[in-house]
């Protein structure tokens, strides 16, 4: 085994502290010195090995008792070390002149240079570094980690010519497994055996890596004292660096239970951490010349930077894996699909990074299991222990019982667990489970046998008994690997960053469907304040076209029922194009009862958009209306045809005939039918409407522009969509009044119906002249001839805003106030420099409130 210092935590001993031991070994010898180097402390053989026939006195100059160049060599050297941890070293020094030559090690304990010195073997060193190279370069060839191991421990037996010689690693749990072996062939093999924690502490561990070397050569030998046993300051001197320094005597207890006489050990540091060590044993005593021993150590320094290295192109292989499943993972999750629907997709994938025999998500308070593992009530009862970790680290157990009761619940299918957290609160997991491996550990002795009292006082015995020792372990998992925590910290990163483009992705949907319904919520708004404009304005309108209640209801009723008819069949397709034939249908059941074969309907068939459709139903109902009342369809013979026809530049022409019913005589009083008849398709769509009254029936004609018309080549039927808002009523003929104008106002409505209702309130109200446009570029021609006193504008017009009508009567210093549905306008109103919001629906109220507003200014 190797040498530690101690064979178990020795805390409740009483002994020196382990950098303390103010002994050194008897092949050397020990001078401390001041800054002044004036002799301090020293061992009690230092004359002998000099050949000194006086005692040194504490507090002598070692110029005195040194030669003057060696003394200069001692210094210069001295004057090279950087910090308390550095050894210098000096081979073949004739310290005393006389040709006798010495091997000097030296380091700094506090405020004193410590030398340490032993008798030198002439050429030695040149020797060892010589054998060195090629042990180097047959190393240099080797890759795999146990390959290059069980090399490394035959060649360092070579060089040293040492009975045994074992490398020695540490497992997380700090027991140490033999895992190379180079021995005598006589001597029982220590290969695959392990020790037990105790048999290197802490503290002994710690001091393995700062001071890499360490040697008995003989445990028999007796060690000797340095002198005085405190320093000036009255403390030990420190010995952590020394190369000579004599070991515990429970250690040297613990040897010859071997049978070991003599021992060699060198340290593996890996990133600064003690991976494991060269134990090299003798069974008999054995001297190794510090310059056979210096090579030992840098043979041991670069086998350390060749196992890094070995393990290093193991883990980048694994890297290299992290990332194909990192790109795996991104491709196929980010694709589409959650986290816990590609859980059957991870499974495989992960495991060929990290075995395990399950694999659990517990994500937004869902948990999915698949492969071996807890059900969901029994990992929920784990759910709170687990929220007491540290939210980004991974956490990885092989015994859950032990660390949480409550899993015992599922240890017969799962013990193991790499437990990933991926969110910080509510706290989300990925587990990889593993079940129970039954196996069997064999130990150098029962590592659990109690440590009895010995002969060292109220010290701990070390053990005797190194027989091999077997333990089959049950209730553990394979441990997770430090490979595998390094690819479950990089999965948990991959699994944070898909997590997060997910989440982004879902709150930038959710910040569309939000925006979508605020603009759906502010066009039904518009929406519904247009449809209460448009029902005030027809109430408004009809009431001249009736002469009692019952008239009155009738007209009104149907108008509405127009307008309820044509938003149905464009709400059909989600406020889309409506076929004009179902309009005309709707329209011929409501007054052709059983009479069918009075209407002849011909032509294609014709998509019309929302904004003409519900125009053209107030249209065709006003001309139902007169025709059921005066026309061809108020008798028992009149025939009415309707022909639908495709213009010359894709628009749609609707031709209306009557014919064969009673005389028919020009209106003599024009109401708010005929208005609706002859003004809403020009006004509202820009296209033509004409009427001839005749006296063997009405002829009709109305255009409307291609851009609301969809044609369906297939059809040829007779039918026809639209879109718009009003209602129809009898033709009767209305004389408005004509009240003297304190001045003029401009109108701009796209809706005919609102237009002429607040068209009519201004008048009453006084207006002399009102100019109503539906358009921007009807606006400003009206502006460029006339000079208006104030503008009421409805932002929306269609397919475009009057924001340029407002930016010209901003420009002129003309009063104007905007109209609109949409709550939004109220930002807008001081930024298109107008008085103030008309907000719809709005009435007589409102428009005297306004014109008050502008006297007042």
């Amino acid at each position: 085994m190797s040498a530690p210092d101690y064979q178990v935590d020795l805390t409740n001993c009483d002994r020196e502290p382990i950098h303390q031991l103010g002994r050194i070994q008897s092949f050397g010898a020990l001078v401390a010195v001041n800054t002044d180097w004036l002799v301090s402390q020293r061992s009690t053989n230092l004359e002998k090995m000099l050949g000194l026939d006086e005692e040194i006195e504490i507090g002598s100059r070692l110029s005195n008792v040194l030669a003057g160049p060696a003394v200069d060599q001692l210094r210069s050297a001295v004057s090279g070390l950087i910090d308390d941890d550095q050894i210098e070293r000096l081979f073949g020094l004739d310290l005393r002149g006389d040709g006798t030559l010495f091997d000097c090690a030296l380091h700094c304990s506090g405020p004193y240079s410590i030398i340490e010195i032993e008798r030198h073997k002439q050429g030695d060193i040149s020797r060892q570094l010589g054998l060195l190279r090629p042990a180097m370069q047959r190393l240099e060839k080797l890759t795999d980690l146990d390959t290059l191991l069980e090399e490394a421990a035959r060649q360092v037996r070579t060089t040293l010519h040492m009975d045994r010689v074992m490398i020695y690693r540490f497992h997380g749990d700090l027991s140490g497994e033999v895992v190379a072996e180079s021995a005598r062939g006589d001597l029982e093999k220590f290969h695959g055996l392990r020790y037990p924690k105790s048999d290197i502490p802490a503290q002994a561990r710690e001091l393995y890596v700062r001071n890499r070397f360490r040697i008995i050569s003989d445990v028999n030998d007796e060690p000797v004292a340095i002198e005085p046993g405190i320093t000036a300051e009255g403390a030990p001197l420190d010995l952590s660096m020394s190369t000579l320094r004599a070991v515990s005597p429970i250690h040297i207890e613990y040897l010859r239970n071997m049978g070991v006489e003599a021992s060699l050990s060198i340290s593996i540091v890996i990133g600064g951490k003690l991976w494991g060590l060269f134990a090299c044993h003798h069974y008999s005593p054995k001297f190794l010349p510090y310059s056979q021993r210096t090579a030992a150590e840098l043979y041991s320094e670069i086998v350390s930077l060749l196992i890094e290295r070995a393990l290093n192109k193991k883990h980048s292989k694994l890297r290299d894996r992290g990332r194909e499943v990192h790109d795996r993972l991104m491709r196929d999750i980010v694709a589409g699909q959650s986290l816990l629907q590609s859980l059957p997709t991870l499974d495989p994938v992960i495991g060929q990074i990290i075995p395990h025999d399950g694999i659990s998500i517990f994500v937004d308070d869902i948990y999915k299991l698949n492969g071996k593992g807890p059900n969901e009530e029994e990992f929920r009862a784990l759910v709170k222990s687990l929220n007491a970790a540290a939210t980004s680290r991974v956490l990885a157990v092989d015994e859950l019982p032990a660390r949480f009761p409550r899993a015992e619940r599922f240890s017969d299918r799962a013990v193991g667990a790499l437990i990933i957290p991926v969110s910080r609160s509510p706290r989300d997991y990925l587990v990889l489970w593993r079940s129970s491996l039954d196996q069997v550990v064999t130990w150098a002795g029962n590592p659990d046998k109690p440590v009895e009292m010995g002969p060292n006082g109220a010290r701990l015995t070390p053990r005797k008994s190194f027989e091999a020792w077997q333990e089959t372990v049950e209730g553990k998992s394979s441990p997770w690997t430090d490979g595998e925590l390094q690819m479950a910290d990089q999965l948990r990163v991959s699994l944070l960053e898909i997590i997060l483009r997910l989440t982004d992705k879902d709150l930038e949907e959710r910040r569309k469907a939000q925006a979508h319904q605020e603009l759906l919520i502010a066009e039904l708004n518009h929406r519904v304040r247009n449809i209460l404009n448009l029902i005030r304005g027809l109430i408004n309108q009809s009431r001249g076209d009736a002469r009692d209640i019952e008239t009155f209801t009738e007209i009104v009723g149907g108008r509405v029922s127009a307008l309820a008819l044509a938003h149905d069949n464009i709400t059909k397709g989600n406020w889309s194009s409506a076929p004009l034939g179902e309009l005309i249908d709707s329209e011929a059941k409501a007054y052709l009862a059983g009479k069918t074969d009075r209407l002849r309907v011909t032509g294609p068939e014709a998509q019309v958009n929302p904004e003409a459709y519900t125009v053209l139903a107030l249209v065709i109902h006003e001309m139902f209306t007169n025709s059921a009342k005066y026309g061809s369809l108020s008798d028992s013979t009149g025939l009415l045809e309707i022909t639908t026809r495709r213009d010359y530049d894709d628009s749609l022409v609707i031709d209306w005939t009557e014919s064969q019913g009673p005389p028919v005589r020009p209106p003599s009083r024009r109401g708010f039918g005929s208005t609706i008849i002859e003004r809403s398709i020009p006004h509202e769509l820009g296209g033509e409407a004409r009427v001839d009254y005749k006296l063997s029936g009405v002829e009709a004609s109305f255009r409307v522009p291609d851009r609301f018309v969809e044609w369906d080549e297939a059809e040829q039927a007779a039918t026809s969509p639209a879109d718009s808002e009003a209602d129809g009523v009898p033709n009767s003929e209305t004389d408005s009044d004509t009240k003297p104008a304190p001045g003029s106002v401009l109108l701009v409505e796209d809706s005919m119906i609102i237009a002429l209702d607040a068209e009519d309130c201004l008048k009453e109200l006084g207006v002399a002249q009102v100019r109503v446009e539906s358009s921007v570029a009807g606006a400003m021609e009206a502006l460029a001839k006339n000079d208006f006193e104030a503008a009421i504008l409805d932002y929306n017009l269609g397919g475009e805003n009057s924001e340029a009508i407002a930016k010209e009567l901003a420009g002129r210093g003309t009063p104007f106030w905007m109209a609109t549905g949409y709550g939004e306008m109220k930002d807008r109103v001081e930024e298109l420099g107008a008085r103030g919001l008309l907000t719809k629906p709005y009435g007589k109220k409102e428009l005297e409130q306004l014109l008050s507003d502008l006297s007042a200014s």
